[in-house]
């Protein structure tokens, strides 16, 4: 059976329906850096998408091509995930989306390294017909944060960063979103195949202790 990172990191992706603290380890991602409305048709933001998913299935489907990984397992690939700020504002402000910077992400498993990942990435624009150059080996740690899944459409994510402000409070904790500790969000839900009200997000923070 397939790796799935969803199940056998269950912590980090099925998160409650109410806050909880996680320490998150090291990760590596393929990411495509953007900015403005991630809602706009044919933008940078879905171009981005498309950019993600076609070096990620690459990767993945690499045991059929003449390229060979060290320590290659069949996975699943992951959710596509973000990190969101906009610039003079703390958090998110959700009713200016035209002011959003993003970065894009997709977890790569431990076993790919930067090399296989440019491999991915010049297959990738060749066999699509898509420039994939934008992509990039992405490693980040983010420590101590607040997580909840949220349930229903993106506009509604203020609900649960209060739900989460009000447990930080309670608990000793504060947000410490910074310009390298960013909002960030993982999308379990296909946006284009289910109906806003049934959408699951995870939302994470970073934190510290007070």
């Amino acid at each position: 059976m397939a790796f799935d990172f969803k199940k056998e990191y269950r912590e980090f992706y099925l998160s409650k329906d109410s806050p909880e603290i996680v320490t998150v380890p090291r990760v590596n991602y393929i990411a495509v850096r953007g900015r403005g409305d991630p809602n706009e048709e044919g933008g940078a933001y879905q171009t981005a998408i498309g950019v993600l998913y076609a070096v990620a299935y690459t990767l993945k489907m690499s045991y059929k091509t003449d390229h060979r990984i060290e320590g290659f397992y069949e996975y699943v690939v992951p959710p596509l995930e973000g990190f969101w700020w906009q610039a003079g504002v703390r958090g998110v402000d959700y009713a200016r989306k035209d002011a959003f910077h993003w970065i894009s992400v997709i977890r790569l498993p431990d076993f790919v390294t930067e090399q296989d990942f440019l491999w991915a990435v010049e297959t990738a624009s060749a066999k699509k017909k898509l420039d994939c150059s934008a992509a990039e080996f992405l490693t980040v740690e983010e420590g101590l944060c607040v997580q909840m899944m949220h349930l229903g459409p993106y506009d509604d994510e203020p609900a649960s960063v209060a739900r989460m402000d009000r447990y930080l409070a309670e608990n000793g904790y504060a947000n410490d979103l910074s310009d390298t500790r960013l909002h960030h969000e993982i999308y379990l839900s296909d946006a284009r195949k289910t109906p806003p009200e049934k959408w699951k997000t995870v939302i994470r923070h970073p934190i510290r202790a007070l």
